[in-house]
């Protein structure tokens, strides 16, 4: 009898029912030489320091580190996971093989590989990897079947996780519960991911707090309706900017150089500028225009979804967990925990099958997509673009995409999440967007003098929609901070027809400016800190390289900003993230930077990332960890200081 072992009831019945598993047992269902069973998620976990020793299970300094000489595991407490954990040992003792169907990623592997090992397992294991549960992935699934050797670095990787979470986790938590809040209540919890975490909000909300404005004043005017900023002249002027300059003598003193935007310290500067401009001619110096593309947005990854969803429907990383979760057992979305936006190119020959469930997809009776995916269609291949189908940017698995299977009785908020994920897999395959930006440099000079004062002001037309029709942007077009606008109007507002030469009046004004303190983190933007390690970067193939170094996987971030909240570390106030007392005193207290840089934590991620691709000994990670939790212990046991949480 071949045993199949899944993470979820649900998940189980939708593998046997292609099997043909269909007689239902206690604890699992069986049919054509197969038994499919199941776990709840986490069945086993690791031991708890009085497992080990009972001298571990008070707390005392004196007991610092506990290292135990071999990691074990055991049971979790619950009568249901007992009863069911003695119907999965029974099955797999009598077992002629094993399959198991776990959550194709590293936790997945790691829950089944402890059940096999608890429950004594001696027969061969296979391994079904699948990105999808529609009866066509798990077919193919099953016909691709691989020995559970070749996914030895992804436990080892889920192990080294564990291990290392409670090394850290334990002894640094008793230690400075011991150290500074011995007779209090508080327990003073710090982990490997979460206190790094906790670090950036409060090292955020200390430059809000101590954030001092500046003032400053910029000098703008209204020619033929059109607003133009005062600026410096550019690094690499144009050549009629050039000629302006070589002819001046002299540009307003405290200016920004560079080509941005002139800004004076004090509003008598300004305004002596402004004075000696305000009834001389406005002239247009030059008018250039520039055509440009812009590809279609990528596809999600679980941080990209859930900082979409967190921006444009409100919810946090947890909720779009829970419901993309909820979509993937739905089999309308492929597997969710994911850090890729890329397709593998076999996916690419069944993206025409995925583009006609979404065409049939109805909610409330209405298509929402027929009348984008009709201009795809007519017998023309769809668009294939390396920014989409790369197998180097795919590992075990890939980004986030509808299965081609029609969703019946989804939520409302299902619908909205699956809507994302279905626009943006649409929008890969329309052109880029065209359009044109249109710059207009003018000069006026001062009443005293030969020199003159530079104006600028750029619109955007968009010229060819493209992907545009699918999807509102998350950004405005490059370069741009305004809303994107329909076909035809320009992004920096509308601006008429400029020429070269043209002169007349204009109506020159001084603004009052204040620079503005860094925004609180939210749901979205933590979620990015976490994935970059603490870098502020835009760029998706920057974003992209720093990931390797990101904190914590897609798959727990949310978990652990959850649980940054239940500790009463941070709070959330309506959509902002901000740390609590509790939460800066224990930040202060920590002195070791390796318990809460992003950047240092990083790199520990790293090394677990290089295990699971065989590249970095699991070993020689155990024993850097076990250095370097008794370094921190030894350090604080030092520390004189008498600092008490609250």
């Amino acid at each position: 009898m071949i045993v199949c072992i899944a993470e979820k009831p649900s998940v189980a019945r939708e593998i046997a029912n292609v099997l043909g598993a269909k007689t239902q047992k206690d604890g699992y269902l069986e049919g054509n030489g197969y038994q499919v069973t199941w776990t709840f998620g986490h069945l086993c976990e690791l031991k708890e320091p009085h497992d080990y020793t009972p001298v571990w299970k008070s707390w005392s300094l004196g007991q610092l580190p506990m290292i135990p000489p071999r990691f074990g595991i055991k049971l979790k407490q619950d009568k249901g996971v007992e009863k069911q954990f003695h119907i999965i040992e029974e099955l797999m003792q009598k077992a002629d093989e094993i399959i198991n169907c776990g959550d194709a990623g590293q936790e997945g592997e790691l829950i089944q590989r402890w059940v096999m090992q608890k429950a004594g397992a001696k027969c061969p294991v296979k391994r079904l990897w699948v990105n999808s549960l529609t009866e066509e992935a798990i077919r193919e699934g099953f016909q691709t079947l691989k020995d559970q050797d070749a996914y030895q670095g992804l436990y080892e990787a889920g192990l080294m996780r564990a291990i290392g979470d409670w090394l850290l986790g334990m002894n640094a938590t008793r230690l400075y519960t011991q150290k500074y809040a011995a007779g209090k209540r508080q327990v003073l919890s710090v982990g490997r991911v979460q206190t790094p975490t906790l670090a950036l909000v409060v090292a955020r909300q200390r430059e809000i707090d101590n954030f001092v404005p500046k003032q400053s004043w910029v000098l703008s005017t209204m020619y033929r309706d059109t607003k133009f900023n005062a600026t410096a002249p550019s690094p690499n002027p144009s050549p009629e900017e050039e000629g302006s300059t070589r002819r001046k003598k002299s540009l307003p003193p405290r200016g920004e150089v560079g080509g941005g935007q002139l800004e004076f310290a004090t509003e008598a500067e300004g305004k002596a500028l402004l004075d000696s401009i305000k009834e001389k001619p406005f002239t247009v110096l030059s008018v250039e225009k520039k055509k440009g593309t812009e590809a279609p947005p990528r596809l999600y990854d679980l941080t990209g979804l859930q900082v979409d969803c967190n921006k444009k429907l409100g919810l946090s990383a947890e909720q779009t967990l829970g419901i993309i979760q909820s979509l993937y057992e739905k089999k309308v979305t492929t597997y969710p925990r994911v850090d890729t936006t890329f397709l593998p190119d076999d996916v690419y020959a069944k993206c025409p099958q995925t583009m006609n469930g979404l065409y049939q997809t109805k909610f409330a009776g209405v298509a929402p997509y027929a009348d984008l995916i009709r201009p795809l269609g007519g017998g023309k291949p769809l668009r294939k673009s390396k920014k989409v189908f790369d197998n180097s940017k795919v590992t075990d698995h890939h980004a986030i995409i509808p299965t081609g299977i029609i969703p019946q009785g989804l939520t409302e908020l299902e619908q909205k999440v699956f809507d994302l994920v279905a626009r943006a897999f649409i929008a890969v395959f329309y052109d880029d967007c065209k359009f044109e930006t249109t710059t207009v440099i003018g000069e006026v000079k001062k009443k005293e003098d030969d020199t003159s004062i530079l104006f600028r002001t750029t619109g955007k037309v968009i010229i060819e929609e493209g992907w545009r029709k699918v999807l509102a942007p998350t950004k405005p077009l490059r370069g741009e901070a305004s809303s994107p606008s329909p076909s035809g109007e320009t992004e920096g507002g509308c601006i008429p027809v400029f020429a070269k030469g043209e002169s007349g009046p204009h109506t020159p004004s001084l603004s009052e400016k204040w620079t503005t303190p860094p925004k609180p983190y939210t749901d979205a933007t933590l979620l990015r800190a976490m994935e970059t390690a603490g870098k502020t970067v835009e760029d998706e193939e920057l974003r992209d390289a720093l990931k390797e170094n990101g904190i914590g996987r897609p798959s727990t971030r949310a978990a652990i900003i959850e649980t940054l909240i239940r500790r009463h570390y941070i709070q959330r106030q309506r959509s902002s993230l901000h740390p609590t007392p509790t939460g800066f005193e224990l930040i202060d207290l920590i002195h070791e930077e390796l318990l809460k840089s992003a950047e240092l934590t990083g790199r520990w991620e790293k090394k677990l990332r290089q295990i699971e691709r065989h590249e970095y000994e699991a070993r020689t990670f155990l024993e850097e960890l076990k250095q370097m939790v008794t370094d921190i212990v030894l350090a604080v046991l030092k520390d004189n200081k008498t600092a008490n949480i609250q």
